[in-house]
């Protein structure tokens, strides 16, 4: 069975840091990309981040949304994607979550979905 769990959300204040995790299950990180989205009641969700192990472990960033402030890696042997979040601002308080693409079927297309984990950025 396809799973993916994140975590690593909590409440921190602003200029802090946090670490989330994409622990995967029933699948091998060299066969799909893995995105990190984000998502404010009220409004579509974004992306932030993607990795593709498969690809010479590429790395794509959503400028707009990390302006130089997010890492994303990954750990084959933990079947594990992580986001390292740095210099968080109030504006980066949603719901994020982690996500599975399609693989050879619809490269960028995410489809299997973490259940999300909550960032508030607040003083």
């Amino acid at each position: 069975e396809v799973q993916l769990v994140d975590s690593g959300g909590g409440l921190v204040q602003p200029g802090g840091s946090l670490r989330l995790s994409c622990a995967v299950s029933g699948f091998n990180l060299y066969d799909y990309a893995i995105g990190w989205f984000r998502q404010v009641p009220g409004q579509e969700r974004e992306g932030v981040s993607c990795i593709s192990v498969a690809d010479d472990s590429s790395t794509y960033y959503q400028e707009s949304v990390v302006r130089g402030r997010f890492t994303i890696s990954s750990d084959t042997a933990k079947n594990t994607v992580y986001l390292l979040m740095d210099n968080l601002k109030p504006e980066d308080t949603a719901v994020y979550y982690c996500a599975r693409d399609l693989g050879l079927r619809g490269p960028g297309v995410f489809g299997s979905w973490g259940q999300g984990t909550q960032i508030t950025v607040s003083s």
